[in-house]
């Protein structure tokens, strides 16, 4: 059967080539943690410039007011979201194997999510005093 035949409706070709339900929520959730990320990043910056030169001490009580322990959680979560994100688009994109595919989308999934609950425990330990 020609895909692209021409003589049919542009409906009658996209038939049959898969949903199209799942690409927007992953185009808008990749956005949404772009912007989270941009504002984000802003205050990451402010506060590594606010801590420049500072002893551990203080660093560690900066980290330990919730306000920043929250914000730099939110940070840690995005940034691992989002990166698993566009590292699934580039091998949705360019990784043809099948098995290949899916054993690179296990690994970067796994790798995100445990990197992501590595940070998030770090930040949660200097914030806590553990």
């Amino acid at each position: 059967m020609k895909t692209n035949d021409p003589l049919r409706t542009p409906l009658k070709n996209a038939l049959g080539l898969g949903s199209a339900k799942d690409g927007v929520h992953h185009f808008i959730i990749q956005r949404v943690t772009a912007i989270a990320l941009l504002f984000l990043s802003i205050y990451l910056i402010a506060l590594l410039v606010s801590l420049a030169g500072a002893d551990y001490a203080s660093a560690r009580a900066a980290v330990a007011h919730p306000c920043n322990a929250v914000l730099l959680i939110a940070f840690l979560i995005a940034m691992f979201w989002h990166g698993q994100l566009g590292m699934q688009v580039v091998i949705e994109d360019y990784v043809h194997t099948p098995w290949l595919a899916v054993s690179c989308q296990l690994i970067v999934q796994f790798v995100c999510v445990l990197a992501a609950l590595a940070s998030v425990l770090a930040v949660l330990r200097l914030a806590l005093g553990a």
